[in-house]
């Protein structure tokens, strides 16, 4: 119609999930973390020490090893074999959460996600 004047569009912008990575010491970060990017990649990109990731993300190191908290573990999808094989060469005992956090794609689904980062990853 004539004269009106069009409504200005107005951008939603969607809450970033969040992941808290814990320290072996007990200290804590949260990041906010775009959905589709690694737990690993969050971590390098914000400087969380003790993701070394020596292989750049590609699930042949097991320098990204992190414990995922109970609460979030189920909301994954299972580890394939690859991620199994290599959490079995990790430098710190493997545990019922272990996960190599370059396999871990953040998504909605995982906002508050807390991961805790073993003592050493070498």
């Amino acid at each position: 119609m004539p004269g009106l004047v069009p409504h200005a569009q107005t951008k939603v912008t969607e809450k970033m999930p969040k992941v808290i990575y814990v320290s072996p010491a007990g200290d804590s970060r949260e990041i906010e973390v775009p959905a589709g990017t690694t737990v690993m990649a969050a971590a390098l990109k914000n400087g969380i020490d003790g993701i070394v990731a020596e292989c750049g993300g590609v699930c042949m190191c097991s320098t990204c090893h992190v414990f995922v908290d109970e609460h979030f573990f189920s909301r994954l999808p299972p580890a394939q074999d690859t991620e199994e094989a290599v959490l079995e060469i990790s430098a710190v005992e493997r545990q019922p959460t272990s996960r190599l956090s370059c396999q871990i794609k953040v998504t909605a689904d995982l906002d508050g996600l807390i991961v805790r980062l073993p003592e050493k990853q070498r």
